[in-house]
């Protein structure tokens, strides 16, 4: 009953802060690419000590360059609910039509994703080529997915033990693929056959379910693709899949090097790479622990790019 009463304090903290100060998208200057942000499990679009507070530093640092945040349901409750609980491919879609309904994105835009918005903002690039997507930039994304609880700061203990115990005992059953967004890429490197088979987002945006020619043409169309890797990360496991790397099948010790990998050629990235797309960022600290002063010198240049 107290860790309920916690999460509901959270929530409502949440709401309020919210609607106390949700911040502009803002931008009449037109002469900026469009900037859309995508937020992690446990966060919300808005809230002033999160992505509120990145929304208001690129508009000001692009001069009143237009951002917007993704909210799915256009509710805040919904969308911090849907980190959880609502498939990435019902989020996906949802952003698209989103996205394409926007008249301000008509003529490009650029994407930052935080933590497993940067999956599914890639998942948008692959799938949805209209309004086209310019450059895309996650930070501590699991591009080859997890293997390994994160701390989970945001549910009670209890809470994370029951999803530690769907995650080792049946994480890719249709039941827990469809309620839980975390086991849609969850990684099993020891049994690669049945993540293939079960995997309902990450194998198929990875192309291992099949070869979709389609995902390797939009993505192709990015002008960069930005991976930031969190180099002290204990939230991904392994960190490495936010430069798309990931363990060699069978054991989860070594990781094999993204050239070695097979969704290197599969998903058109060999050809990214070849033609400089491919930019790979590490900063020191934890997962997300990421400074002002390091997002300014590093990632509002590339949003500044015509």
């Amino acid at each position: 009953m107290c860790r309920f009463i916690l999460i509901l304090f959270l929530l409502v903290i949440i709401v309020v802060a919210f609607f106390w100060w949700k911040p502009e998208a803002g931008g009449t200057n037109s002469d900026v690419v469009p900037v859309i942000l995508w937020h992690g499990m446990g966060d919300t679009c808005c809230a002033p000590f999160s992505l509120g507070a990145i929304m208001s530093l690129i508009v000001e640092q692009t001069k009143g360059g237009y951002v917007r945040s993704v909210e799915i349901d256009g509710n805040i409750v919904m969308d911090w609910q849907s980190g959880f609980f609502l498939h990435p491919n019902d989020q996906v879609d949802y952003v698209c039509k989103e996205l394409l309904k926007d008249e301000k994105l008509s003529r490009g835009y650029n994407a930052i994703g935080f933590s497993q918005g940067g999956q599914f903002l890639r998942a948008v690039a692959q799938r949805c080529p209209q309004p086209p997507m310019r450059t895309l930039i996650t930070l501590g994304g699991q591009h080859q997915g997890v293997f390994g609880l994160p701390m989970c700061p945001t549910l009670s203990a209890k809470s994370c033990e029951y999803i530690s115990e769907l995650l080792t005992t049946a994480v890719y059953t249709t039941k827990v693929q469809e309620d839980l967004v975390q086991a849609t890429y969850w990684h099993d490197p020891i049994m690669e056959n049945r993540y293939r088979l079960g995997s309902t987002f990450l194998a198929d945006i990875n192309n291992e379910v099949y070869l979709n020619t389609f995902y390797i043409e939009n993505l192709n169309k990015l002008k960069k693709f930005v991976m930031v890797k969190f180099l002290n990360d204990t939230i991904v496991q392994p960190k490495e899949s936010q430069w798309f790397e990931f363990y060699t099948n069978g054991q989860d010790k070594l990781i094999t090097p993204l050239k070695d990998s097979r969704v290197y050629t599969n998903l058109g990235l060999d050809k990214m790479d070849n033609a400089g797309k491919l930019v790979f960022l590490g900063v020191e600290g934890n997962h997300l622990s990421i400074s002002k002063a390091w997002f300014i010198k590093n990632l509002v240049p590339l949003l500044l790019e015509k």
